[in-house]
């Protein structure tokens, strides 16, 4: 069985414009392309149509699994969270020996993007944090060795 696939109210409405996106203005954009590539005459050697296909299924691919997380998608309501205990939706304040504390942004792995703050559930620091409170000290398995983390906050 997959994992289950986590969003926040706004990581949802980003996928849903996207989506609309896709299916409108980028459809019709394409369906000109191919349109153009046709007029050219023949197909077995006309690159733009090719190059047209190929972007085509590129698209409708994109379009199918954004449907899918939508359709599939746990939406984690900002102000529905634990404060308790650290969930998908939580603000964590955490920090690293002597190092300045950081906040993190518990996200699905979709919305994941740590350069902004938002790390994944699925993430080393997030799985490593998950399930635990204010004050817990935490160890997260990462590529560049073990990293213990306090938490500070929960938002």
């Amino acid at each position: 069985m997959s994992e289950p696939i986590y969003l926040t109210a706004e990581g949802a409405e980003k996928l849903k414009l996207e989506v609309a996106d896709l299916k409108g203005p980028q459809r019709e954009a394409l369906a000109a392309r191919l349109r153009d590539a046709i007029q050219m005459g023949d197909l077995s050697e006309n690159a733009d149509y090719h190059k047209a296909k190929e972007d085509q299924g590129f698209l409708e691919g994109r379009i199918q699994e954004l449907e899918y997380t939508l359709s599939n998608a746990i939406i984690v309501a900002g102000g529905t969270a634990s404060k308790d205990i650290v969930s998908v939706g939580n603000r964590v304040t955490v920090q690293e020996d002597d190092f300045e504390p950081e906040v993190f942004f518990i996200v699905g792995a979709k919305e994941a993007d740590p350069r902004a703050g938002k790390i994944s559930n699925e993430s080393p620091f997030g799985r490593a944090l998950m399930g635990h409170r204010v004050g817990d000290l935490v160890k997260a398995e990462t590529p560049g060795g073990t990293t213990s983390l306090k938490i500070l906050k929960i938002e």
